[in-house]
C-alpha cells in the first residue's frame, strides 16, 4: 500500500512516498503514561482522582457501529490510507470495540473555571485516550476517542455523544484546518444503535439519540486546566483540585510538557528550570493570542471558553456549542447556555487572556505570579494585535500598512473597525462580505468605476432585511434580564463582569434598543437607502487606501495589472467562500439521522477547499456560500451533547 505522506515540523519540511501502516502495525509511544503519575484505581467508577493526571480504563462498546465519515488528510496524519478505512473491522477499532496492538487506554484528569468560577475536578468525561502515535515522518500524535463510555470523570453524565454534536465537532475540526486555523484533528464519524436520552434545549423535553463517537488527533490534549488539579481551595466556590500540594506532580508534569512539545526551551543550556517555565508560560501567551487572533479574522466563536478548553498549544479545542457568524454582530454569542454573554465574539480576546492569567496562577509553586503577569502584559496584546492586523490587511488586499488616521486616510486599525461597525450596522454577512471585496478593481485599471458598482451591489445584497435585523436585535437580549444587569452595574459591578455584562456591554445592549426603534420607524425602501449610505461612505475610504497602496506605479499599466491580480489571489486566500453555518451543518445532521450520510460527506468535501472560487460551480456548490435562509436564523446550539 503506497501513500504519499507529507511531514511538517517546525525544523522542516518533506514530501516522501511511504508504506502506509495497519492499524496493526502503528508505532505506539505512550509517553504521557509512562511519565506522569497514573491513578492507582483501575475499576471504571465516578470519583475524586487524587494526585493522579490518568485513570487507565476501558472504552465502552457500542452495538453495530457504522462509518458515517472520514478525514482522508486527518488519517494520513497516522499513516492510515483508504485501503485500511475499507476493511471491514476498521469501524470496530475506531469505536473502541477493539483495541490496537500497542494501544494503552485512560482518560486525563484535569480542572477548570467555567463561565469565571472554579469548577473543581472535570476531566474526560466521554475523551479515552488511544495512546501516541509516532508517525513515519517522527511527529507524535495523541489518538482519542470522543463518546467512548463513562470515565471516573464522567460526573452525572453518561460517557456518550450523540449524532449532531459529533458531526458538528468532526466537521469543524477539519473546516477549521482547512481554514488554517491552530486546531485539533478529527479522524472518523461513527453511529451507533444505541442510544441515550438528551435534552438539547434544557427545555424538559427529553429524547431518545443515537450514540456517536469521533477519533481526534492532535499532538497533546493537554490543556490549562491540566495544570488547576493543584489549585488550592478557591475563595468564592469553596472547590479544589484534587492534588492540592502535590507541587512534585505539577513539575513533572511541566518538565514533560516542556521536553515533550517544547523541544527548544527544554533544549536550552545553563539556563534554570524556572526560566524555562517563563519561557514556556511565553510561548503558551504568544500562541493563544496567534490562535485566538485568526479565530477573529474568520467570525469564528468558540462558545466555551473555559480553562479546560484552552490547549497548551494553542490549538482549537473542544467543538461544542461553536458558531461562524452569518450576520455580523460584536456581541454575536453562539451558546445559548451562556446567558450572560461572556464568551460573545467581541469578548474572545480578552477571555482567552483571562484564561492565561489563570493558567499563570496554576504555575505559581513554580514562577512567582508578579513574573508571569508582566509576560502575560508585555506580549498578549502585541503578538495579538500584529497577528489580527497582518491577517486582516491581507483579508482587505491591502499591502502598505498606514498607522495613524490623516486627513485622506484611515488608519488600518479605523478601516478595519469601520468595514466591521459597517457590517454591523447594515446586519451583512462576515464571510461573503469579505469575500466580495475581491471584485473591486484597483484604481488605475479600465474596469474600476464599474467594479466599484458590482461591489456595491454584491455588498448590499448581503445586508439583513429590515424583518431580520428587528429580529436579531430583539432575540439578543431579554428586557427582565437586561433590567436585571442595570441593578447589577450599581450593587455589584464585579459579579456583572464575571458574567460578561460590564458597562461596555450595557452601553452596546441599550445602543441596540435604541437602534431597534429607530428600525421600526423606517420601511424596507429606507433600510436600503440607510444601507446605501453606510457603504458608499465605507468603500470611499477602502478606494482611498488602495490609491494610496498603488501610486508609486499609478501610470504603469501592466504593474497595475499585475498588483492587481497578485492582491485579488492574496484576498481569496484569506478570505473564504465556504465555512460551516450552523444552517448548513443542521441539513446534513438531518440527513444522516435518517441514515443519509451523504450530506455529511459532501459539506466536509467543501469544507476542506473553503477558498475555492471555481468557474464550473454547481447549483449544489452554490448552496453552500449563500446567506442563511430565514429559518436558519433561529436556530440555536448548547452545551447538551
Amino acid at each position: 500500500m503506497n501513500a504519499l505522506i507529507v511531514c511538517k515540523s517546525r525544523q522542516y519540511t518533506t514530501t516522501l512516498t511511504q508504506m502506509a501502516k495497519t492499524l496493526q502495525t502503528l508505532v505506539f509511544d505512550n509517553k504521557a503514561l509512562r511519565r506522569l503519575p497514573l491513578d492507582p484505581i483501575e475499576d471504571n467508577y465516578v470519583r475524586t482522582v487524587d494526585n493522579a493526571c490518568f485513570s487507565r480504563l476501558r472504552p465502552t462498546p457500542l452495538s453495530n457501529p457504522r462509518l458515517v465519515s472520514y478525514s482522508k488528510s486527518a488519517l494520513n496524519l497516522i499513516d492510515i490510507d483508504d485501503e485500511e478505512v475499507a476493511k471491514h473491522d476498521f469501524v470496530e477499532y475506531m469505536s473502541g470495540n477493539k483495541l490496537m496492538a500497542g494501544s494503552e487506554t485512560a482518560s486525563h484528569c484535569y480542572c477548570g473555571h467555567q463561565f469565571g468560577t472554579f469548577a473543581g475536578q472535570l476531566g474526560d468525561g466521554a475523551v479515552i485516550y488511544l495512546g501516541e502515535i509516532v508517525n513515519s515522518c517522527g511527529q507524535r500524535w495523541e489518538l482519542q476517542l470522543k463518546g467512548a463510555g463513562l470515565t471516573p470523570y464522567s460526573r452525572e453524565a453518561d460517557g456518550r455523544k450523540v449524532l449532531r454534536s459529533s458531526v458538528r465537532e468532526y466537521l469543524c475540526s477539519e473546516a477549521m484546518h482547512s481554514l488554517g486555523a491552530p486546531t485539533t484533528r478529527a479522524a472518523t464519524c461513527i453511529l451507533s444503535d444505541d442510544k441515550v436520552v438528551r435534552d438539547m434545549f434544557y427545555t424538559g423535553e427529553p429524547t431518545l439519540e443515537n450514540c456517536s463517537v469521533i477519533s481526534r488527533l492532535a499532538p497533546t490534549f493537554i490543556r490549562f486546566g491540566s495544570f488547576e488539579i493543584f489549585k488550592t481551595v478557591d475563595p468564592m466556590t469553596g472547590r479544589r483540585g484534587p492534588s492540592v500540594g502535590r507541587k512534585d506532580i505539577l513539575i513533572s508534569l511541566t518538565d514533560y510538557t516542556i521536553e515533550t512539545f517544547f523541544p527548544d526551551i527544554h533544549n536550552q543550556k545553563n539556563i534554570s528550570s524556572v526560566e524555562k517555565c517563563k519561557l514556556f508560560y511565553k510561548e503558551v501567551v504568544n500562541l493563544t493570542a496567534k490562535m485566538v487572533a485568526f479565530w477573529q479574522t474568520i467570525g469564528f466563536c468558540h462558545g466555551v471558553l473555559n480553562t479546560d478548553n484552552m490547549s497548551i498549544l494553542g490549538l482549537t479545542l473542544d467543538y461544542g456549542p461553536f458558531g461562524f457568524m452569518d450576520r455580523f454582530d460584536w456581541d454575536h454569542v453562539c451558546n445559548t447556555s451562556d446567558d450572560g454573554g461572556r464568551y460573545s465574539y467581541a469578548k474572545q480576546p480578552e477571555i482567552c487572556k483571562w484564561n492565561l492569567s489563570k493558567f499563570a496562577e496554576a504555575l505559581q509553586p513554580i514562577v512567582p505570579l508578579n513574573e508571569t503577569k508582566e509576560i502575560l502584559d508585555n506580549n498578549y496584546y502585541n503578538t495579538y494585535n500584529t497577528e489580527y492586523r497582518d491577517k486582516m490587511l491581507k483579508k482587505m488586499g491591502l499591502t502598505i500598512s498606514v498607522d495613524k488616521t490623516s486627513r485622506d486616510l484611515l488608519s488600518d486599525e479605523e478601516l478595519i473597525q469601520s468595514f466591521l461597525n459597517t457590517m454591523e450596522k447594515t446586519g451583512a454577512d462576515f464571510t461573503n462580505s469579505f469575500r466580495a471585496l475581491n471584485l473591486l478593481m484597483s484604481s488605475g485599471l479600465p474596469d474600476h468605476k464599474q467594479s466599484i458598482d458590482h461591489l456595491k451591489t454584491e455588498l448590499l445584497s448581503q445586508c439583513s432585511s429590515l424583518e431580520e435585523i428587528i429580529d436579531a436585535n430583539e432575540s439578543s437580549f431579554d428586557s427582565q434580564e437586561f433590567q436585571l444587569f442595570l441593578v447589577l452595574l450599581q450593587t455589584n459591578p464585579q459579579l456583572l463582569e464575571m458574567l460578561g455584562k460590564g458597562p461596555k456591554a450595557i452601553e452596546r445592549v441599550l445602543a441596540k434598543i435604541e437602534k431597534t426603534k429607530e428600525l421600526k420607524t423606517m420601511n424596507s425602501e429606507q433600510k436600503r437607502e440607510e444601507d446605501t449610505e453606510q457603504w458608499d461612505k465605507w468603500l470611499e475610504s477602502y478606494i482611498l487606501r488602495i490609491e494610496h497602496d498603488v501610486k508609486e506605479f499609478a501610470n504603469d499599466s501592466q504593474r497595475l495589472q499585475d498588483y492587481n491580480n497578485t492582491r485579488i489571489q492574496t484576498m481569496n486566500e484569506n478570505n473564504p467562500k465556504y465555512v460551516l453555518r450552523n444552517y448548513l451543518a443542521k441539513e446534513a445532521i438531518e440527513k444522516a439521522d435518517n441514515g443519509d450520510f451523504s450530506g455529511v460527506n459532501n459539506l466536509l468535501k467543501v469544507l476542506q477547499n473553503p477558498y475555492n472560487d471555481c468557474a464550473d460551480e454547481t447549483d449544489g456548490d452554490k448552496h453552500y456560500c449563500k446567506r442563511p435562509p430565514l429559518w436558519a436564523n433561529k436556530l440555536k446550539v448548547s452545551c447538551s451533547s
